[in-house]
């Protein structure tokens, strides 16, 4: 009878074994370093920075609260074969989600006309068009420490606020800007 037991117990050991290594917690695409894009708030207008220039940008979206009841988002669309993106204007922090106008992008879908997406918790961004990531970043934060540090640094989500040359620096280091390729 031990005998029996043995082989069934190695047999249970390889499977558990096998179906652990089965089993990846990494989302299948997922990039090899965080993604991350650059949100600072100057003179009341919510600013993006990319860190890197994304070519060929046919929409950008932002989705506050992504994940619970409160979320919502704001679609911009350009035409085909897309435009280059690096620094643009988002949205003003006074009267609500009035969009900042101008460029190639219009309005595809706007936020709410009673949102007010500065007690938003998050904000996710997206990029359509070119191979891209997503970003998040804690919008509070934003709010709270855009005034602390000089115009030419953004936060980087989890990373931190970062002027060019730490993006540079730390660029396929420690993170990846949303359009700079994983270099796994």
């Amino acid at each position: 009878m031990a005998a029996i037991r043995w082989p069934r117990v190695a047999c249970a050991g390889l499977l558990m074994a096998a179906v652990t290594a089965a089993c990846d917690t990494e989302a299948q695409f997922a990039p090899s370093l965080p993604p991350a894009a650059g949100f600072r708030v100057d003179g009341g207008v919510l600013k993006l920075w990319t860190g890197t220039p994304c070519a060929g940008v046919t929409g950008l979206t932002l989705i506050f609260d992504s994940g619970t009841r409160e979320s919502t988002e704001q679609v911009w669309t350009a035409p085909r074969p897309g435009v280059p993106v690096e620094r643009m204007d988002l949205l003003r922090t006074a009267g609500g989600s009035v969009p900042v106008t101008g460029g190639p992008f219009q309005v595809q879908k706007a936020l709410p006309a009673d949102y007010d997406w500065t007690k938003a918790g998050s904000l996710a961004f997206a990029v359509d068009g070119p191979e891209a990531y997503g970003a998040r970043v804690d919008v509070a934060r934003v709010l709270r420490e855009s005034a602390q540090h000089p115009s030419g640094s953004y936060l980087f989500g989890e990373r931190g606020w970062m002027d060019s040359s730490d993006v540079q620096r730390e660029n396929r280091k420690s993170f990846l800007t949303v359009c700079t390729p994983d270099p796994k």
